[in-house]
């Protein structure tokens, strides 16, 4: 099954995401830089602290903590030693381009957590294989948001439709690493449908996957209660959709690669 990840800095969100099944209790925090590569565009900008990362770990009873920390800049090694501190299980590197600053976040972390590699630019794909033959890289993630910017193209998914995220999952395959990409919206929702979405990850072999800020948007959302309530409903529902995909032909998966494709094409033209 699928591992399904969602950010929050909220404890009791934390541990209601926890109670519901959810995999890994995601902390980011990452901010160099990504005002400035996703300015404009309607994603999250999340402002966690190491002490978030401290607080989120005292709820959890079975979920993973996976923090994203900063891209490697000068403060990187006393940023990522007070994660680990403060019980982080996996850290996560994002928007990396060489060997080297992989390298770099490798030998800070030094075994004492798992890593993950968030795959977001065109470069880093290009420098894939060297990247990978790396020891101590446990996974990786295809982040589509700054990766689809760095490709010049319009909407995330067209990285799904093009083959791009089957090409890179190929390298993943090749060096025996887990993988996952993006993220997917509660079953029905999102501007391409969650089950669509559902159907290529297992298609392609992906591992994980991000429950977006659709998924359970707490923002809107005055009561605990209510938020419990769609965790317990949604992840559920998710769980079966993908349970009874997993007995599907190929030919189910064929043409549900193409309805993306169909679907992502519609959406493009709608944006010029």
């Amino acid at each position: 099954m699928l591992k399904l990840m969602y950010i929050t800095n909220d404890p009791r969100v934390a541990e209601i995401a926890d109670q519901a099944g959810v995999d890994r209790i995601f902390v980011d925090l990452e901010t160099i830089g990504k005002e400035q590569r996703q300015g404009g565009m309607n994603t999250v900008q999340s402002h966690h602290t190491t002490e978030d990362v401290k607080r989120i770990r005292s709820v959890l009873k079975n979920a993973q903590l996976l923090v994203r920390v900063n891209p490697i800049y000068s403060g990187s090694e006393e940023e990522i030693n007070a994660v680990i501190e403060n019980g982080a299980d996996i850290l996560m590197l994002p928007y990396f381009q060489t060997a080297e600053q992989v390298r770099r976040f490798l030998e800070i972390t030094g075994g004492r957590a798992k890593t993950m590699l968030l795959v977001e630019t065109p470069e880093a794909v290009e420098n894939l294989d060297e990247i990978l033959s790396l020891s101590g890289i446990d996974e990786c993630h295809i982040g589509l948001n700054d990766l689809h910017l760095g490709y010049g193209r319009k909407f995330m998914f067209e990285l799904l439709a093009d083959g791009t995220v089957e090409k890179i999952a190929q390298i993943f395959k090749r060096h025996g690493i887990p993988f996952g990409f993006g993220g997917i919206a509660r079953a029905g929702c999102g501007i391409l449908p969650s089950e669509k979405i559902l159907g290529e990850h297992i298609r392609i072999g992906s591992q994980a996957a991000i429950l977006s800020r659709s998924f359970c948007d707490i923002s809107r959302m005055a009561r605990y209660s209510d938020i419990e309530a769609i965790f317990q409903r949604e992840v559920r529902r998710l769980r079966e959709i993908e349970q009874t995909m997993r007995k599907e032909s190929c030919d189910f998966f064929g043409k549900n690669q193409t309805d993306v494709q169909e679907a992502v094409r519609r959406i493009t033209e709608s944006m010029q």
